[in-house]
């Protein structure tokens, strides 16, 4: 296969919407594929799409990748988003799989039952502003630095930005004390692809309604 990556997910967030950020902030144009029905999700099943029966799936270089941390890897090292060095690369893999355990809590929050909801709202604020947040603000304090790694923009980065504008979806003072992160969402938005893909009618998807939940539930269940 060749042309313009394909993915196969449903129309909206979940575990696809870091893939999408990734490929945006490269500059890289790509196709999408939804999930209607579960006999959509069927059929990529039947017709051996999904190595472990599950998506998200991207069509990339004649690959059918599953596994989103694997797509999120391949995305970064093909276009420059990775690093320069081995340490480089292992600084921006922990703090990518720090920021994907918040982005989790932030996902799953719509899903949560309604007599858990605010128990689980609480944990997000305290994970974020007491666990994760704190590390980034002294990393970008320590090194005075405009990147997270080796002051060249990296999956880090996006990474970061897009579960920085997710929390703030959840509780918009939620940056209120952390000044060099709130400098960085703002630096790192303005960057060309990024911006175009913060704009209204790109393919970014917007937060998960309530509403929707059940639809997506029937689809995987």
């Amino acid at each position: 296969m060749s042309g313009k990556p394909k993915l196969y997910y449903f129309n909206a967030r979940g575990r696809m919407e870091s893939i999408r950020w990734l490929l945006a902030a490269a500059g890289v144009e790509f196709e999408e594929c939804f999930l209607e029905t579960k006999d959509d999700l069927t059929k990529l099943r039947k017709d051996g799409y999904l190595l472990f029966q599950q998506v998200p799936m991207v069509e990339i270089d004649g690959m059918k990748m599953v596994q989103s941390r694997a797509i999120g890897n391949y995305i970064a090292m093909k276009y420059n988003l990775y690093g320069k060095d081995l340490k480089e690369r292992a600084l921006i893999d922990m703090y990518v799989e720090a920021v994907i355990d918040l982005n989790e809590l932030l996902m799953t929050h719509p899903f949560q039952p309604a007599d858990k909801k605010e128990q689980h709202f609480a944990t997000i604020v305290d994970k974020a502003t007491n666990r994760y947040f704190p590390v980034y603000e002294k990393v970008l304090k320590d090194h005075g630095q405009d990147f997270l790694v080796g002051n060249q923009f990296s999956r880090a980065d996006v990474q970061l930005l897009e579960t920085l504008l997710m929390a703030e979806e959840c509780k918009p003072d939620i940056l209120a004390k952390f000044p060099l992160l709130q400098s960085f969402k703002a630096r790192i938005s303005n960057i060309p692809t990024v911006k175009k893909f913060l704009q209204p009618g790109s393919q970014r998807k917007p937060p998960l309604q309530e509403k929707d939940v059940p639809k997506l539930m029937k689809i995987f269940h």
